[in-house]
């Protein structure tokens, strides 16, 4: 297990150690499939253990974790159609919201999400992957808050940590971030315009672009963890005698 940082014991702990857990999982600290065991994590981070089991429920709720039979919580693996079938409902629902969003959206909402394109660039300035995801995030939750639908926002919410999830993966790949930022500048570029239909086109092809590079990655994590587990049984078996 990894060494995290000791926590303070704040406000909420539960949602600090949740918060935590949460991140350390999106930053790939914790890896897919790798077993989260309580006591280790109240070592960790210096909390009780129904702190870090409150939050293990509720990551697992979010389906970052998973419950596996006689292992306990572990790292869940997304698996390839899980990917397609989110980016499919991103497609469609966030689709549909830039369209509103563009129509219904008043100067300042617009100005506003003006402000999160901009802290997009300068988060992709430092390199910072965390300052990215928080950033994306920042510019769809402008987006759901003025496209007059409140249910593809819940929608859209409930599925957050694992679209925040895929986004690491797709921003990990090294061709991704510039090409990311010309198709969010020239998305903007259509809400600004009041242009909806092809707003609405951006937001589809930013998706659909995102996905290509996130499965692409997702295929070489996969063959990267293959070849390790071959070769570890052959590491593990001594010494070769002549």
């Amino acid at each position: 297990m990894k060494t995290l940082k000791t926590l303070k014991k704040p406000v909420s702990l539960r949602s600090h150690v949740e918060d935590y857990l949460r991140e350390a999982i999106m930053e790939g600290r914790f890896k897919p499939g790798e077993r989260l065991r309580e006591r280790e994590l109240c070592e960790m981070l210096q909390v009780s253990r129904p702190s870090v089991r409150e939050a293990l429920r509720r990551l697992e709720a979010e389906k970052l974790v998973t419950t596996v039979l006689h292992q306990g919580p572990t790292v869940t693996e997304m698996k390839e159609d899980e990917a397609t079938d989110i980016y499919a409902i991103r497609a469609l629902m966030e689709g549909y919201a830039v369209h509103q969003f563009t129509l219904l959206a008043s100067d300042g909402a617009i100005n506003e999400l003006k402000k999160a394109v901009q802290n997009l660039h300068k988060a992709a300035k430092k390199r910072d992957q965390k300052l990215l995801i928080q950033a994306k995030a920042r510019f769809y939750d402008v987006i759901l808050d003025g496209c007059g639908n409140a249910l593809v926002r819940e929608i859209l919410v409930n599925l957050l940590s694992r679209i925040s999830l895929l986004r690491a993966k797709s921003f990990s790949g090294p061709d991704r971030l510039p090409k990311s930022l010309k198709e969010i500048d020239t998305l903007f570029g259509h809400i600004e315009a009041r242009n909806a239909e092809a707003a609405q086109a951006s937001a589809h092809q930013h998706i659909r672009n995102a996905e290509k590079t996130a499965l692409d990655v997702m295929t070489q994590q996969a063959q990267k963890q293959n070849v390790d587990e071959d070769v570890s049984p052959a590491l593990s078996s001594g010494p070769c005698k002549a």
